[in-house]
């Protein structure tokens, strides 16, 4: 562990677009430089292609949304097609905050909306509630290991359509550029790293990771994470970073 002094961070992430956010309390508070990157990008996948998976939206009455994305490519694939959504088209939303976000494509009290706790085996029950339906989950093409089997466990009739893609972004414009800190999300963002500079050396560089399965990609390309969230008193990357920096700025 380098125990040097941190003056830039940066985020793997786009810039948050709220003006209190975390990251910005982080910076005043610490003193240190964070800049944003996303290092990974969603695009959408074509129609047709959607088409190609043999998926017709008419053929479902149910929908499952685990993000964002997923709502906001639904109905950008809906367009496309030039399928009417339904009024009552049902839809399970994996969290609130997916629910909220539903808001800017159906008018809420109108619809029937079903909303999970936060993980996707939250959503469990209310599926199994309406197991007659003709479930369609627009998903990326990394879908969440846990999603499959706890849908097919369930023995519904369910469908996965690949209706965006996780890209990796190109970086090249950061060959020269050090930052104190590194920090990543997901197992992607550390790929487009080695994707995009192979010969990557992590040096004095401190690796920030968010969640099990980002760790483990960290550890498989031979990095040392020096910052891991979520843990115990630290639920946020921020709160970890905030620890870590306080820690090796102290008295420097």
């Amino acid at each position: 562990m380098s125990n040097l002094k941190v003056k830039t961070i940066l985020v793997s992430q786009p810039e948050p677009k709220v003006e209190n956010s975390p990251y910005f309390e982080l910076q005043n508070k610490l003193k240190v430089k964070v800049d944003f990157r996303p290092f990974i990008h969603v695009e959408g996948v074509p129609a047709k292609e959607v088409r190609a998976q043999k998926i017709d939206l008419n053929n479902f009455t149910a929908i499952i949304l685990t993000s964002r994305n997923s709502v906001d490519h639904f109905f950008r694939v809906a367009e496309e097609m030039r399928y009417k959504v339904p009024e009552d088209l049902k839809y399970f939303c994996q969290s609130e905050a997916v629910a909220f976000y539903l808001q800017r494509y159906v008018v809420y009290r109108k619809r029937k909306i079903y909303v999970g706790q936060k993980d996707f085996a939250d959503l469990s029950p209310l599926i199994k509630k309406y197991k007659d339906e003709k479930f369609l989950l627009p998903s990326s093409d990394q879908l969440n290991a846990d999603v499959p089997p706890t849908l097919d466990a369930l023995k519904v009739d369910w469908t996965k359509g690949t209706f965006y893609k996780t890209v990796m972004s190109d970086l090249s414009d950061l060959k020269d550029v050090y930052y104190d800190v590194l920090a990543f999300f997901s197992p992607t963002g550390i790929k487009s790293l080695f994707k995009n500079f192979p010969d990557f050396k992590q040096n004095n560089t401190r690796i920030a990771v968010f969640g099990s399965t980002t760790q483990k990609e960290a550890l498989e390309h031979g990095l040392r994470i020096d910052i891991m969230a979520p843990s115990p008193g630290t639920p946020s990357m921020t709160g970890a970073l905030e620890k870590y920096v306080a820690e090796v700025n102290k008295g420097k």
